[in-house]
């Protein structure tokens, strides 16, 4: 190994633990998650000595990171992604349906992101990250970070729920026009606004609704539970309904239609949209 990066930690007012602080500090792993893959791979050190997440850090100690030495033959993978925005700090991508946005396999978004993506200008620029995640069954617009302080700054502006994100989904029976969903998840609030933009009657399903759909809040599957609650489940969703309320080979019907922020670099706002799958055109012909 040999070390890459290194921070001196000032004076901390009362101990805090090495995988809260250290989020950020260098440019090369500014997420949480590329944090914690750092120190199971043994690349963090403080003081000399091999860090773990249990740590608690008050101030003086010096912290590294490393980089193994171990070359591994990466395979290439192929994956054409639509870019619907780009510059030098950040980039939206359409995340197709069937499609994970990062984890353990191979064939994720954030793999393929180097190679639809124009490189950086920036001193600070990293490989591209998504800033924030979409399931595996939902379609839609995905912010990603091209650099360091893009990736920490944009990740300030979900936490402080300044991106506004609008979704789309069908649902299934007679809803009201308007409504507000404030059932807690995990015990934690959880709020959700929706509109039934259009709605027609189904043989199958006795009525369906195209909806737009605002969550204010973002827990894990927040839209697919909510409305589940209310008893208007999406259609073709398996895990919080009916299982047999699907049509077959089609999948989940909600989308991430449009995301909308003030660019922190160049505090232009981004508004940026993509237009509905075909599988909802055919239910709802434009």
């Amino acid at each position: 190994m040999h070390p890459v990066e290194s921070h001196s930690v000032p004076l901390q007012e009362k101990p805090i633990r090495l995988q809260e602080y250290a989020v950020g500090i260098f440019n090369t792993i500014a997420t949480r998650s590329a944090l914690k893959k750092a120190l199971k791979k043994k690349l963090v050190l403080v003081d000399g000595k091999i860090a773990t997440t249990a740590l608690f850090i008050h101030g003086g100690e010096r912290i590294e990171l490393y980089q193994s030495d171990e070359k591994t033959a990466l395979k290439k993978l192929i994956l054409p992604l639509e870019v619907l925005f780009e510059d030098n700090h950040l980039a939206i991508v359409y995340k197709p349906a069937g499609m994970l946005v990062s984890g353990n396999t191979f064939v994720t978004i954030a793999n393929a992101l180097t190679q639809n993506l124009q490189k950086s200008n920036q001193l600070d620029a990293v490989r591209p990250q998504p800033i924030h995640r979409l399931d595996y069954p939902t379609s839609g617009v995905l912010l990603i970070g091209k650099t360091s302080s893009a990736i920490t700054t944009l990740s300030k502006l979900f936490k402080n729920k300044e991106v506004r994100k609008t979704y789309h989904a069908i649902t299934i029976g007679n809803m009201e026009q308007h409504g507000i969903i404030n059932f807690p998840i995990d015990e934690k609030i959880a709020h959700s606004e929706f509109e039934v933009l259009a709605s027609v009657k189904s043989e199958r399903f006795s009525v369906l609704n195209l909806i737009k759909l605002l969550p204010k809040t973002g827990r894990k599957h927040q839209l697919r539970i909510h409305l589940s609650k209310i008893g208007h489940q999406i259609l073709g969703d398996k895990d919080y309904g009916n299982k047999d309320l699907i049509l077959k080979g089609n999948g989940l019907y909600l989308h991430a239609k449009t995301i909308e922020f003030k660019h922190p670099f160049t505090q232009d706002l981004v508004t940026v949209s993509k237009e509905l799958p075909k599988k909802f055109i055919r239910i709802f012909p434009l």
